[in-house]
């Protein structure tokens, strides 16, 4: 099974590809994954019809007792069979039902197989946290199915609704998982039922449980994100909104019941919650003249029907449970197919323009009688089976006492009359001949293939009704663990209390549609009292108001507003930690050592003197003072790691003020007066304590042995002398991981900003650029600025120069791009001395790293400054000389290096990112040691270097073409100017 779901996901990530190829045909060749798990499930059945189950278990969190464990019984063992034979037949369908142009098409097969895939996952679950993710990874699938066509407003708001309605719930049964996991002490699905667990703080965790499975099957009140899901292409609508994911729910409550029935409020919540989600999802559909928001809320009925037979907790309402299970997910997931058919071939859903296709399309028309026949609980087929069960499960309990048994019974019998009258509305709208509409054309003619898929499911549905004691031996399995019961599925008990209920549905669910027009009418009358989705959106406005009340209140401020803000928050909630804190240390040392207290006055005066500095570039450099000082600190502490790094990172910070300064004017906006200054003194006086009283107690809170004792002999296992690099990729290489991930997404962040429409990944070299070859044909380059603006001489641009014409020496590649006043023979030569020398420095210091000061870090900010100061001499063209390679791949592969390494390990069969060596004595050359560690430090020093390439190429090189552009405009505008006043 672990085989099967990773075969889905590797496969979907090769969809898009394959589409590429394959265009719509896509779908038959990814329907085999479906159908090969349909199949191996299948071969299961022996084994889980007996009682037995198939587990397989690997451990992932062993800690925690979590692993990747999976079980097939005779539960999941039929939702499996549900996702992936539906979920095959649905993939065969799309083949017809997209064109070879439609849009996205790659991406959308993609995530419906992916989904299909998780689904699986889901329903073979046995460990709660791995159910859980996939249960939360259905919102995201479904958040990005329905919102297929993003570009209409409609689908982009339904995917919204439905991921924020369904995420919601998930985080509730989140909660409710993890006290059940307490309670039960495992994490195992069949563990946690089978415990005898009770008290008020399980009765709390089922109901958070409901309401993730209520907020998944679209229960009252979470039922309103269906309909609007109903803007998803139709093939989503068949699988996700009527076999797949709203059943995830529905198998939820019934993995449960077993263990908590007893729960109280257990039965009484789901009876209640069952027959107003039927009542009103009925109502509603009575409604409707979209044909698909016929089906969608008739969908949101049955799935109430579901959740009360469910959650009736008998072994006859099981039973009864499991036949409706498959009724619904083979009629509905026809129905919606119909709809997707019918649309396709005349162009409209709307009940009130079709007419005739009952002549036109008599295949059609027969497929989806016997799918509504279903639906309404006519006999022969598998729906009236199930109902007839879940008649009698009610009945039977009824009569033996327990009034809820009424009450439900009550319930289903008026929706089950409402279903009637609703599944005959859809018959007509869609095939009748009406008479006062003419006969619908069929616009879009199409293959006859498109009927393979809902023609298979209509006879299923039929098989199923006449094979209804064949399945009542298989699906007793599962019914039996709730103890005895007698009923047992058959298309004729004789005359009984089922039938004759079933009787008075179809009379009068018939005198329901034969006074439609008054039940239309009595309809329109009764206004919404209570409107779900009304509430939803009153909510997200009121959110949205708060949210724009907020950023108004605080942006009013500006940037200063921002910064009071966290500061007041950090000072409000690290204070209370303070004053709450009643372990004080007894004793506290002024300093170390002598030079401390000049480091930190000297630190200390340069901040004050950034206050008062009225140039950025000077308050820049005076601010970077304070972290040199850090680095002095550092290194006078024994800590000559963290003192070359902070020293680098210092420095590139520095580069970057300076690059982003160059658009900015130089001297600072004198503001006037504030008329409260005291504010900001408070509040930066305030934090300033705040946060030198937190260090000191941190330093003095410590009750149990530092770890720091072990740190030599934890390096010395890691083949490593330098105990920081050591942790960084080794010990805590976790936190590294995802350190370097941070660094990836910033270096997107600022590229995204910059280039805003188009992001060039290499800066232009010297005879590649488009500008450049169009004037290298005319034997001219134009000179560039490099970091400063463009100087105008006698009101003109630089002039350009030919390149053949001999000029003094050119130290760097692009150093003739450059205006002479912008040039500086001198850091051409010592740039071009150094820039090698600095390279291998940084090569040096990656691969010494592990025994002496150095790393992965440092040695990628020494690249980084090297080709920093390659930039600063020759500008923009200089750069793509330096490292003509697109910075996204060397980002890409430093991330990729430091992930394998995890991956790695864990296909050897060890812990994610466990460390291996390979020794090699060689002889009088002495032993080589490399272990898997270079490897994850290699990609550390390769995601520092495309960082910092990323921010050069945007903040530097992109920003210097914008600065040439308007050079060249403002050029275009003298000349153009002389040339009028001439």
């Amino acid at each position: 099974m672990l085989a099967i779901i990773s075969a889905f996901i590797v496969l979907s990530m090769l969809t898009p590809l394959l589409t590429k190829w394959l265009s719509n045909r896509v779908f038959l060749a990814i329907a085999l994954l479906p159908a090969v798990a349909f199949f191996y499930t299948l071969s299961q059945s022996e084994r889980v019809i007996a009682g037995g189950a198939y587990t397989e278990s690997v451990p992932w969190i062993p800690q925690l007792g979590i692993a990747l464990s999976f079980r097939v019984d005779a539960l999941s063992w039929l939702l499996a069979l549900i996702v992936t034979g539906v979920g095959t037949l649905v993939l065969i369908y799309c083949a017809s039902y997209f064109g070879r142009n439609e849009q996205g098409l790659g991406r959308f097969a993609s995530v419906l197989l992916l989904f299909a895939g998780i689904m699986y996952g889901l329903v073979t679950a046995d460990d709660v946290i791995v159910m859980f993710i996939f249960w939360e990874a259905t919102s995201v699938l479904s958040y990005l199915l329905i919102g297929h066509y993003s570009h209409k407003k409609e689908s982009r708001g339904a995917a919204l609704q439905a991921l924020l309605v369904t995420t919601f719930g998930g985080l509730a049964m989140l909660v409710g998982i993890a006290i059940l996991m307490v309670q039960a002490q495992s994490s195992s699905l069949r563990i946690i039922v089978d415990t005898p667990i009770d008290g008020p703080l399980v009765a709390v965790a089922i109901i958070l449980v409901m309401v993730g499975a209520a907020s998944k099957s679209a229960l009252v009140p979470f039922h309103f994100w269906l309909p609007g899901a109903m803007a998803a292409p139709t093939p989503v609508s068949a699988y996700l909104h009527a076999a797949a994911m709203v059943k995830a729910g529905i198998y939820l409550i019934l993995r449960m019941a077993p263990g908590f029935t007893e729960i109280p409020g257990w039965r009484e919540a789901l009876i209640i919650v069952g027959i107003i989600t039927m009542l009103v999802g009925a109502w509603r559909s009575l409604r409707q003249n979209d044909l698909k928001l016929v089906l969608a809320y008739g969908t949101i009925s049955q799935l109430g029907f579901l959740a009360l037979i469910s959650g009736y907790a008998t072994r006859d309402s099981a039973l009864a449970a499991e036949t409706l299970l498959i009724a619904h997910s083979l009629y509905k997931a026809t129905l919606f197919l119909v709809v997707g058919i019918i649309e396709h071939r005349t162009g409209t859903r709307d009940l009130r323009k079709l007419s005739g296709l009952r002549v036109s399309q008599p295949g059609l028309a027969l497929i989806t009688l016997v799918s509504v026949g279903s639906m309404a609980g006519l006999p022969p087929f598998i729906g009236f089976v199930g109902k007839e069960a879940a008649y009698t499960a009610l009945f039977d309990s009824g009569e033996a006492g327990n009034t809820w048994g009424w009450v439900a019974l009550t319930g289903i019998v008026i929706g089950s009359i409402l279903t009637f009258a609703y599944s005959a509305r859809f018959l007509w709208g869609a095939f009748a001949t009406k008479k006062a509409i003419a006969p619908t054309p069929i616009v879009h003619p199409d293959r006859g293939s498109i009927l393979i898929a809902p023609a298979i499911l209509a006879v299923l549905t039929v098989a199923a009704g006449f094979a209804a004691p064949w399945l009542d031996s298989i699906l007793s399995t599962y019914a039996d663990s709730f103890g005895e019961g007698h009923y047992y599925l058959a298309l004729w008990h004789g005359i009984e209390p089922a039938l004759i209920l079933s009787l008075i549905v179809f009379v009068l669910g018939g005198i329901v549609v034969w006074q439609r027009l008054r039940v239309t009418a009595f309809q329109a009358r009764i206004p919404d009292w209570i409107n779900s989705s009304s509430l939803y959106w009153k909510i997200i406005r009121g959110i949205e108001s708060l949210s724009l009340w907020a950023t108004a209140g605080v942006q009013r401020f500006g940037l200063p507003g921002y910064i009071a803000t966290v500061l007041a928050l950090f000072v409000v909630s690290v204070g209370y930690g303070i004053l709450a804190n009643k372990s004080w240390p007894d004793s506290f040392v002024l300093w170390d050592y002598q030079a401390q207290p000049l480091i930190a006055l000297i630190m200390i005066v340069s901040a004050f003197c950034v206050i008062w500095a009225r140039q950025r570039i000077t308050a820049v450099l005076l601010a970077g003072v304070s972290g040199y000082g850090m680095v002095v600190l550092f290194a006078v502490a024994g800590a000559p790691d963290i003192a070359l790094t902070q020293a680098l990172v210092e420095t590139i910070t520095l580069v970057v003020f300076v690059l982003v300064l160059r658009r900015i004017p130089a001297a600072m906006k004198q503001l006037p007066r504030q008329p409260r200054p005291w504010i900001k003194v408070a509040i930066a006086t305030a934090a300033g304590l705040t946060m030198a009283i937190a260090g000191f107690l941190a330093l003095g809170s410590r009750q149990a042995q530092s770890i720091a004792d072990r740190m030599p002999e934890l390096s010395l296992e890691a083949h490593g002398y330098n105990i920081v690099n050591v942790m960084l990729v080794d010990i805590r290489a976790w936190d590294t991981m995802g350190e370097i991930s941070v660094l990836v997404v910033v270096a997107t962040g600022i590229a995204s900003l910059i280039f805003v429409t188009k992001r060039t990944g290499g800066a232009p070299t010297l005879f590649n650029d488009r500008n450049t070859r169009r004037q290298k044909n005319r034997r001219k380059i134009v000179l560039e600025p490099a970091i400063t603006q463009a100087v105008m001489i006698d009101g003109k641009p630089p002039t350009s120069f030919d390149p053949d014409i001999p000029t003094r020496g050119t130290f760097l590649m692009a150093g003739r791009t450059l205006t002479a006043r912008n040039r500086s023979i001198v850091v051409e030569v010592l740039v071009r001395l150094l820039f090698h020398p600095a390279i291998v420095l940084s090569l040096y210091l990656l691969f010494v790293g592990h025994n002496m000061p150095g790393g992965g870090f440092a040695g990628g900010l020494v690249a980084g400054l090297a080709l920093v100061f390659r930039y600063l001499a020759g500008g923009r063209y200089e750069l793509g000389e330096a490292l003509p390679i697109d910075a996204g791949k060397i980002l890409g592969t430093g991330i990729v290096l430091a992930v394998g390494t995890a991956v790695g390990s864990l296909i050897a069969g060890q812990a994610a990112l466990q460390s291996t060596w390979f020794e090699y004595d060689l002889g009088w050359l002495g032993e080589i040691s490399i272990g898997t560690t270079t490897i994850f430090d290699i990609g550390v020093y390769l995601v520092v270097v495309g960082l910092i390439l990323d921010v050069l190429r945007s903040l530097g090189a992109e920003i210097d073409r914008h600065i040439s552009k308007d050079a060249e405009v403002n050029s275009s505008k003298i000349q153009a100017e002389e040339a009028a006043t001439r």
